[in-house]
């Protein structure tokens, strides 16, 4: 066309040129305008597919990470609840512990007493014998004395 406008006589001649440049302009915005519109849906499709894939990656990320804070908290729970029974398990053993030592004692405490019984019992013939005898060497000094101090044998 540009050709066609310049072989032309002079006064029709500019009329198309400018013609011609008004529409080479329009053109290029038109073209400039269909590229940043197709770019813009090309890069929003492409950010869609990102979003897309990152979703999908972020949620299977998610599900992943779920599923081991649930078996981590899972395992916790069971130790705890160990814990727990090991716990009640000591407290019934210092439970029972606590209960031997109170038996012991007693025991210990009858078993002096009962020492302590023996002791006076054994003691009181020994003294009563002493005390016997003591009568009895009473006795003898005096008979001693009365034969002039000549045992009989």
């Amino acid at each position: 066309m540009d050709l066609e406008a310049r072989s032309l006589q002079p006064n029709v001649k500019a009329v198309l040129l400018a013609k011609l440049r008004e529409y080479k302009s329009d053109l290029n915005n038109l073209k400039s305008e269909h590229k940043r519109l197709t770019s813009a849906n090309s890069n929003q499709a492409a950010r869609d597919d990102l979003l897309e894939s990152g979703m999908a990656d972020a949620m299977s990320v998610s599900a992943n990470q779920r599923g081991r804070l649930m078996m981590s908290t899972e395992r916790l729970n069971e130790s705890s609840d160990r814990i727990k029974e090991s716990r009640r398990t000591m407290l019934e053993t210092e439970e029972l512990g606590v209960s031997i030592l109170q038996d012991l004692h007693q025991q210990r405490q009858s078993l002096l007493h009962a020492n302590d019984t023996v002791f006076l019992l054994l003691k009181v013939p020994y003294r009563l014998h002493l005390l016997s005898g003591k009568f009895e060497g009473k006795d003898e000094r005096k008979r001693l004395m009365r034969k002039g101090g000549r045992k009989n044998k």
